[in-house]
């Protein structure tokens, strides 16, 4: 038996007794709920896309209801999970499928490759997992996984590392029960080979591991090199009436938060009065500042300063042409928020 086959066959063992059967997605598996899935589990643990996949699955059991819903059906569950650009292409994917493919995902990886916010390890999980294909995956869980096994020094975001570890998870892949393998793959990853602390008594491969040789597993892999994040200044204006309604406005398709619903945004307190100008809200007002806070994006920090402002309820022409809404605290819209307006909306 070679190294290739041995590294494989001793991860399907394991997986066989060690492995997780139960998670909702390996239930009733189906190519529209494994995509779902892999894309909730980018940059997500399990244990967090697990309540946000049965509410989904709830709501949206087949890709044409998904298709047929509407953005802000489908952002409003994905509240509090953010990167909101998934949510966003899963809708924009469910209807291209829809009106080009019949409703059924392609399963072959060019066609997968097309559709929006479908990468090569996202494509390679749904063609492997849901229909047994023989394409790798290459996932965080399997980076780290590869990376100890071959001591492999690096970030492994940095593009010559990656293409190394997709050469070694095309060799590891087997042919034959390659949807078992990726599991197996992924959950030791998950559950054996963390970032701190790995259980390497409970790992398959540990005799073929070079890292664990070497007493060195922490030092695989190597992270980010940081860099220091530029800072940004914005004014959120929370416009409230008597009857506690709020007024929020929806932030275009690119960008932040994109397609969700925000407070009207400024970049500076002196445009205040501009603004409601502006948009005719008139008569008496109270404003009061409320505490500063700082939301760290991927790329930038934003530091957003909160203004509180009681009027009365006013509508004008205005409303529907910029996108604004009174927002029932009592009531809600079912509407996509980001998790810092929500925890706003909470506080007043």
């Amino acid at each position: 038996m070679n190294i290739i086959d041995d590294f494989s066959k001793k991860l399907l063992f394991w997986f066989e007794t060690n492995g997780r059967k139960d998670l909702p997605w390996q239930r009733k598996i189906t190519p529209y709920r494994v995509w779902v899935s892999e894309i909730m589990l980018q940059q997500t643990q399990v244990a967090t896309a697990i309540p946000y996949f049965n509410r989904f699955m709830s709501r949206f059991p087949s890709l044409d209801s998904l298709a047929a819903a509407s953005i802000d059906e489908v952002l409003e569950l994905w509240t509090g999970l953010g990167y909101y650009a998934r949510g966003r292409n899963l809708h924009r994917t469910a209807k291209i499928v829809t009106s080009e493919y019949s409703g059924i995902l392609p399963l072959n990886l060019e066609g997968l490759l097309e559709l929006p916010g479908i990468g090569r390890s996202t494509a390679g999980a749904i063609i492997s997992i849901a229909c047994g294909g023989h394409e790798p995956i290459l996932d965080g869980n399997v980076k780290r996984v590869l990376m100890r096994a071959h001591a492999i020094r690096g970030w492994p975001g940095e593009r010559s590392i990656e293409a190394k570890l997709w050469k070694l998870a095309e060799k590891y892949t087997p042919t034959k029960r390659a949807d078992l393998y990726t599991q197996a793959i992924m959950d030791l990853g998950a559950t054996v080979c963390t970032r701190s602390k790995p259980r390497c008594n409970f790992c398959p491969i540990e005799d073929q591991c070079i890292a664990k040789h070497q007493k060195s597993q922490t030092a695989y892999p190597e992270k980010k090199p940081r860099k220091t994040l530029p800072r940004k200044e914005t004014v959120f204006i929370i416009m409230q009436t008597k009857k506690n309604e709020i007024l929020l406005q929806k932030r275009p398709q690119n960008g932040i938060w994109g397609g969700l619903w925000c407070f009207p945004e400024i970049s500076s307190l002196d445009l205040i009065e501009a603004w409601r100008k502006e948009l005719g809200f008139d008569g008496e007002i109270k404003i009061k500042k409320l505490p500063e806070l700082i939301h760290t994006f991927s790329h930038y920090k934003l530091s957003i300063e909160p203004v509180l402002i009681s009027c009365i309820k006013t509508t004008t022409p205005d409303m529907g042409k910029n996108n604004y809404i009174w927002y029932d605290k009592q009531n809600p819209t079912k509407i996509g928020l980001p998790a810092p307006i929500v925890k706003l909306i909470e506080s007043i």
